[in-house]
């Protein structure tokens, strides 16, 4: 069997050159690859495209690439609660391509799946369809023509994982990390737990091993809660 295990994040992502395209998985703060991120900061690689839902905060996740200036395309599905973000889209500095959010994540699955094009009424009649070819069908609905959407490198970040790669998610941290495990020229998956082959339910697998070229063993997850809402007693 091909080991694919890497020590950890510094050398999963040390070729990694200037002006990437990345996929980082995770919804906010959920299930994102924080050893990785912290490692691309370490090694300060920069000019890259990120595609990932959002940005997250300020302060930790794809938050902390912003404010060192290594982001300079954000693909994503929102602003969400990072002011910087914010901030860097309003004021120009940083290029972003807003998508809808189903619309990223058929985008990224297409990618995956070698699908260049498909039709989705998602966005007709708004901005989002500007420039982009128009189609209506047999239902009588307009429908715009979206591309998939690949990257040089996706970096996920997952429950388990064993030593071929094979990966499971729990909850939902799982979110866009599966479908972006597929859509990279080379996929680096941080875990949890690494296991050693057939220590995995096959039938709780979520990503075969085939899509994932590097994982490691990652260390001290915050998995920090974005915003908390309690009910009063």
């Amino acid at each position: 069997m091909i080991n694919k295990v890497v020590a950890g994040p510094d050398e999963a992502i040390s070729d990694i050159p200037d002006g990437a395209t990345l996929m980082l998985g995770g919804f906010g703060l959920c299930g994102i690859p924080e050893n990785c991120i912290a490692a691309l900061i370490r090694k300060g690689t920069k000019d890259l495209t990120c595609i990932s839902n959002n940005a997250g905060v300020d302060d930790f996740g794809i938050g902390l690439m912003l404010k060192t200036r290594q982001v300079r395309k954000m693909i994503s599905s929102y602003v969400g609660e990072n002011a910087e973000f914010e901030r860097q889209l309003l004021s120009g500095e940083l290029e972003v391509d807003l998508v809808p959010q189903g619309t990223l994540a058929e985008r990224i699955r297409a990618g995956g799946a070698g699908i260049p094009a498909f039709f989705t009424p998602t966005g007709y009649g708004t901005e989002i369809a500007e420039g982009k070819e128009l189609r209506q069908f047999e239902n009588g609905k307009w429908y715009i023509m979206e591309r998939w959407l690949k990257a040089d490198f996706a970096i996920v970040k997952a429950w388990k994982g064993d030593t071929t790669g094979n990966l499971v998610f729990r909850g939902t941290a799982r979110n866009f990390n599966p479908m972006m495990a597929t859509a990279g020229r080379i996929t680096i998956a941080e875990v949890e737990e690494l296991v050693e082959p057939g220590q995995l339910d096959p039938n709780q697998i979520h990503t075969p091993g085939i899509f994932v070229q590097r994982i490691f063993q990652g260390k001290s997850y915050e998995k920090r809660i974005e915003q908390r809402t309690t009910t009063k007693a």
